[in-house]
């Protein structure tokens, strides 16, 4: 007996420490609860368990909500969107605009109230409400909110229970099971609770949810499917559906059925209480209401809550203008794509995940089209299924080939007429019409919206102001569409897409038909068979015109890359800003149908990465990898040939962006290989596109160094500069000038010209907000720095004490061979040290001193001192002037030229005053010359200054081009 005693001893400790175990597990997602594993003790504890469970399943958020973070949760992300309560009537008429959704009869509703009794609800019967609406106005949100509230306990209390189903589950069992079993296989802890036993009224406290109805088939005829009242009965799922519909199963309990457009009329209407139509978001107030949900659930940082917040002050700006954006919005889905986008544009920095622009578009699809295919739940036999076409392959060859040739034509908008021509127009089977019409009333109106701005398409032809056409709702998605439809090879000629189906067809009846003849080759002669050696040579030219194809894209994307007529239009990402924030300032008077299309050849690379073509799988679109080897292969060779030639700065940047949606290691350290410059001047810098430069420079082997990295006037701060810490460790000259780079940012650059992986030798400051702390700081790497041998400080506030301890550490770097401390508001007595500091400096040359306030006395003085004391010494070239005494200084145009370039940036009346002393030098000096032929040159000079000095009273000075000596 003791040992039995032991051992329930044993067991019994072990349970305690089970159930242990499994509260502390739930404590800590705060349920304090016991294990909802076990066995209920009764119907309360069940439905304990089941709320517990719910509310774990359903506040799952999908994989494409962390890649902002994890900021995100269900209760602080929704915003309820508009639903209608609908007549039996109404809803035969909503299948053409989902635009125009309120009507005299129709007013807002809530999901509960869509509950309460009504004059068409019997005593001792549920209610079956049917709550439908396009693809992305919120259904599944909806449905997610419900839940979730229901298992907090703040809606629909009085239903004891609450069992959601998946539509698209029940529709894939073959075997027969009853409502029981069909509860118990989701639901264990459910299967014997007594509110499903049919005894009584209990069911009124039960609520069913059939999400996504369209993916089953339901046959409500009586022939077809037998009546059933038992919740014990073994039928097939569709036929418990139905009776549960009808009422015969457990009429006391209520139904809320989701569905599309397409299959409102599966559902007679005899068996419908109520209509209710999600209508997404019809106001630009519930659409702000959104934006502030996602975007201001930021890490809590006061910068980025206030970038955020400017952010959505914007979009709402553009969304009262009764903007295409405002018209897209109204799905919640493209609220969605709108905040991802921003905040890839806005948020990204080196520590969040690796997101792509591309990854962010096809994700959006796979969250709405994910697994879906056309024709879903009108047959359930293996031969039916065997032949569906996946939705998205099929929007690919409908909406993918219109995209495809508008960005072809240069076009933006299409008409009824070319719609009906590219979508469906060939459809010939009733199988087609059928697949073409479930198309055109769930799926169109979600890529396709009537443009806003029609009239101003065509203001030269009055005649085609009444013509409806239609937009893509965002603009990018008919880029991204088009890329896909190209990298899918869908672009292909008949004869193309013949060739393949034969050639695959002669390669496999080959090799079955050569084994035959090569033993029979043996006893009859060789030259029978020659024709089979032809069968085997058939998929080999095949594969030979498959590689030219593929080399054909390639080709096509680096000829988009660089079209001539793209060159001066802003960078790719400003533009894709642009379309969601518009364009604040005057609006041209006329919208140009030819748009440029610089996002296309970026998907194109952007969908050949891995992680895309995993989630085009998951939609029914396959890329092989062949495919992506043969058009890398081939792009390496287009990129590098166009960048032989020289590239605008905007130009740069679309690349280092198509490289970086390409995340190819690989192929972007070959195409670095073969460029030795990035010049990016005038490009509006963000975090991104920071990311975006380090990312890829990041590619090439730790050896590689650019000859000049040109971030010139990118409204660069000191936030942006740790992202670009790894592009700097590959460039020697590194320009920087004309940026807002303060006294903290030279703590950064100290430890990059401290860093043994850098080799900088050239740094150019100009013309930012340094002052003499920040320049204290960069001199601490003096010591142990020995690469540097240009430093431009000019117009970054050093005076005479940043002049001076400059003087006293520049004996410390011995690599130094050019100064330039111009425009910096120095003295004659700390220019004079500066300059006897570079005298005995082992390699300084030259010294730039102009636009500082020297008297004649102290320039005469600097000249003087730059001479060797020596016959045996060296000399220092000193730029203070356009004169030296009464001649010329032979570096005046240089001095020009740099005040001319960079004039925009600078005090206007200070710039001025020393160039009116310029020409008071120059006159002066012209009258001390005998020779004409000085004399001349003098003037020469003096017509340059009173020019310079003419353009700027005028205010016609050009904006600067970020470059200075």
């Amino acid at each position: 007996m003791s040992s039995v005693q032991r051992s329930l001893s044993q067991l019994l400790g072990a349970w305690r420490w089970k159930r242990r175990a499994e509260y502390s597990l739930y404590s800590a997602t705060g349920f304090h609860c016991r294990n909802f594993c076990s066995t209920p003790s009764g119907p309360e504890e069940a439905l304990e368990i089941h709320k517990r469970k719910l509310f774990l399943w359903f506040s799952h958020l999908p994989q494409e909500e962390k890649q902002f973070g994890g900021y995100f949760s269900p209760e602080t992300m929704h915003v309820d969107p508009l639903i209608l309560e609908r007549n039996a009537e109404e809803r035969a008429g909503l299948l053409s605009s989902p635009l125009h959704t309120q009507t005299p009869s129709s007013f807002p509703v809530t999901v509960e109230q869509l509950f309460e009794s009504t004059d068409a609800w019997s005593e001792g019967r549920g209610l079956n409400v049917l709550l439908y609406g396009a693809v992305g106005t919120g259904k599944s949100t909806v449905v997610r909110k419900l839940v979730l509230d229901w298992c907090a306990g703040t809606t629909l209390t009085h239903f004891k229970l609450l069992v959601p189903f998946s539509c698209e589950d029940l529709g894939q069992l073959s075997k027969t099971a009853s409502l029981r079993d069909l509860v118990g296989r989701k639901y264990l802890h459910l299967k014997k609770h007594p509110l499903l036993g049919g005894e009584g009224n209990q069911a009124k406290d039960v609520l069913f949810l059939f999400n996504g109805m369209e993916k089953m088939k339901l046959d409500f005829r009586i022939g077809a499917t037998e009546l059933c009242s038992d919740p014990n009965e073994m039928l097939p799922p569709g036929v418990v559906v139905v009776n549960l519909l009808r009422k015969y199963l457990l009429p006391e309990a209520s139904i809320l059925v989701t569905t599309r457009l397409s299959a409102l009329d599966r559902i007679p209407q005899k068996y419908v209480t109520r209509y209710a139509q999600i209508c997404g978001f019809n106001d630009p107030d519930r659409q702000r209401a959104y934006f502030t949900s996602r975007l201001m659930q930021q890490s809590g940082e006061t910068t980025q809550n206030n970038e955020a917040q400017a952010l959505i002050e914007l979009l709402y700006l553009n969304l009262q203008r009764e903007s295409q954006l405002a018209a897209a919005c109204f799905l919640p889905s493209y609220c969605w794509l709108t905040c991802a986008t921003l905040h890839f544009l806005h948020f990204t920095d080196a520590k969040a995940p690796i997101r792509t622009l591309t990854g962010i578009y096809t994700s959006f699809l796979r969250l709405n089209f994910g697994g879906e295919v056309l024709g879903a739940g009108m047959g359930t036999d293996s031969a039916i299924q065997e032949h569906q076409t996946s939705l998205m392959l099929y929007v690919v060859r409908t909406v993918g080939k219109l995209a495809f040739d508008g960005v072809t034509y240069k076009r933006t908008s299409f008409s009824e007429k070319e719609l009906e021509q590219w979508i469906g127009g060939k459809t010939k089977t009733d199988e087609e019409l059928r697949q073409l019409a479930m198309f055109r009333t769930d799926v169109l109106d979600f890529f396709l919206a009537p443009c806003v701005e029609s009239v101003k398409h065509f203001p030269e032809d009055p005649s085609k102001i009444d013509e409806k056409r239609y937009v893509f709702a965002v603009p990018a998605m008919q880029e991204y569409l088009a890329a896909l439809y190209v990298v899918l090879g869908e672009n292909k000629s008949a004869l193309e897409k013949m060739t393949k189906q034969v050639s695959v067809a002669i390669g496999q009846a080959s090799e079955d038909v050569s084994a035959i003849f090569n033993i029979l080759s043996k006893f009859i002669p060789l030259r029978i068979f020659a024709v089979f050696n032809l069968l085997k040579l058939f998929p080999k030219l095949y594969e030979k015109i498959s590689i030219k194809n593929k080399g054909s894209i390639a080709r096509t994307m680096a000829a988009e890359m660089f079209r001539t007529e793209d060159s001066y239009n802003e960078d790719v990402l400003d533009q894709v800003e642009q379309s969601l924030l518009g364009v604040h300032g005057p609006k041209p008077k006329q919208i140009s149908e030819a748009q440029p299309f610089e996002l296309y050849p970026i998907f194109m690379g952007g969908l050949l990465h891995y992680g895309n073509r995993v989630l085009l799988q998951q939609l029914g679109c396959s890329i092989q990898s062949t495919t992506v080897a043969q058009i890398t292969h081939a792009l390496r060779k287009y990129l590098v040939r166009e960048l032989s030639k020289p590239q605008p700065p905007a130009e740069l940047m679309d690349l280092l962006v198509l490289l970086y949606e390409f995340q190819n290691p690989r192929l972007t350290a070959e195409v670095l290989a073969s460029i030795r410059s990035i010049r990016l001047t005038n490009v509006r810098m963000t975090s991104l596109k920071c990311f975006i430069l380090s990312s890829v420079l990041s590619c090439s082997p730790a050896s590689y160094r650019l000859e000049r990295l040109d971030l010139s006037a990118c409204m660069l701060t000191q936030d942006m500069l740790p992202t670009l810490w790894p592009a700097f460790r590959h460039t020697f000259n590194l320009n920087l000038q004309f940026n807002s780079l303060g006294p903290e940012s030279c703590i950064l650059l100290r430890d990059l010209l401290l860093d043994p992986k850098s080799s900088i030798r050239s740094l150019q400051l100009c013309d930012n907000p340094l002052l003499e702390s920040g320049a204290g700081s960069l001199l601490e790497a003096f010591p142990e720095n020995q690469s540097l041998t240009h430093l431009s400080l000019m117009h970054t506030g050093l005076g005479d004490q940043g002049a001076l301890e400059l003087a006293e550490r520049l004996q410390q770097q011995k690599g130094l061979q050019e100064l330039n401390v111009a425009y910096n508001n120095i003295g004659d007595m700390a220019a004079m040290t500066l300059v006897d500091a570079c005298r005995e400096h082992p390699s300084i040359h030259t010294v730039h001193l102009y636009l500082n306030p020297l008297t004649d006395v102290g320039k005469q003085s600097l000249y003087v001192r730059g001479d060797p004391k020596s016959h045996s010494g060296r000399r220092v070239k000193v730029l203070a002037s356009v004169t030296e005494g009464s001649d010329l200084s032979e570096d005046w145009h240089p001095i020009l030229s740099v005040i001319q370039k960079n004039i925009s940036s600078w005090d206007r009346e200070r710039v001025k005053d020393q160039l009116k002393v310029f020409l008071r030098d120059l006159e002066w000096g012209r009258q001390q010359q005998p020779s004409l032929w000085k004399r001349l040159h003098f003037r020469r000079v003096e017509k340059g200054v009173r020019q310079t000095l003419q353009m700027l009273e005028k205010n016609t000075i050009s904006p600067s081009s970020g470059k200075s000596k």
